[in-house]
């Protein structure tokens, strides 16, 4: 029994790392092997942890149905544990999966119901994280002072808990909610913000981020020559880490590039 229980938690352990580099496939076959030992000891926690897991991978792989059914059987599991933080954190991933179907209402409730559990049970750092969560559901839906409130009890949380990744996210969003509303020069700020908190970090994902906000700002600003430079990095980041947007990058570049010309030759 203890072998196989130990044997869940190392594939568990390999599927994280996994995870964290961006090895998806590799990681769901670490967590798939890790299930078929915890449905073998019918260890209820290390069930948790997998099904948790493998909800997760399937989530940022596209498979919603498959992370669904995941994330079902895990909150089953944490109520009959009791497991309240436990639940706090598999609603918010529910509320997740909504928002990236667009479904606001849908998630913004589970979202609630995970913030009542986790004002129950102090977990301030999952706190952070919802808050983040609730304001892009308020921003998606036009309620941009909403999304504001909702991020800057974001930027409170993380501060407090230490979490700088957090607070960089946090100013981004705020970032890119002012953008949405026009507000350039709030924006920007909010950007720059962000951006420094990334570089004290040494996270170029995040400082990636914070710039390609900053070109949308830039652009819709006729700051052309800003936009052009800073897009000029951002592609260098995506085609460095196999980003998604590198072909979407470099084809907005290039058009940018042209604008600058065509405005050069007529002025």
């Amino acid at each position: 029994m203890t072998l196989r229980n130990g044997l869940s938690e190392e594939l568990n352990r390999q599927g994280n790392e996994h995870f964290s580099r961006g090895y998806y496939t590799e990681a769901y076959a670490c967590y798939a092997k890790a299930l078929e030992c915890d449905r073998l000891t019918g260890d209820q926690r290390a069930l948790v942890a997998t099904l948790g897991n493998l909800g997760n991978i399937c989530a940022v792989s596209g498979r919603r149905d498959a992370a669904l059914a995941h994330y079902q059987e895990v909150l089953e599991l944490q109520k009959i544990l009791g497991d309240d933080k436990g639940i706090g954190t598999t609603l918010a991933n529910l509320g997740n999966l909504r928002a990236d179907a667009g479904e606001w209402d849908r998630a913004r409730a589970y979202y609630l119901e995970a913030l009542d559990l986790m004002t129950k049970t102090h977990d301030e750092a999952a706190k952070a994280v919802l808050f983040s969560d609730l304001g892009l559901v308020a921003r998606e839906t036009g309620q941009f002072d909403e999304a504001i409130r909702c991020y800057e009890q974001s930027l409170v949380l993380m501060r407090h808990v230490g979490n700088h990744s957090g607070m960089a996210d946090a100013w981004r969003m705020i970032g890119r909610t002012f953008l949405m509303q026009q507000r350039y020069e709030d924006a920007i700020a909010c950007c720059q913000t962000s951006q420094s908190i990334a570089e004290r970090l040494r996270d170029e994902l995040r400082v990636g981020g914070a710039r390609y906000v900053l070109v949308q700002c830039y652009e819709d600003m006729g700051r052309l020559h800003e936009a052009a430079d800073l897009l000029e990095q951002v592609v260098c980041m995506d085609r460095k880490y196999h980003l998604p947007k590198l072909e979407e990058n470099t084809q907005r570049l290039k058009e940018l590039r042209n604008r600058l010309v065509r405005s050069h030759q007529h002025g």
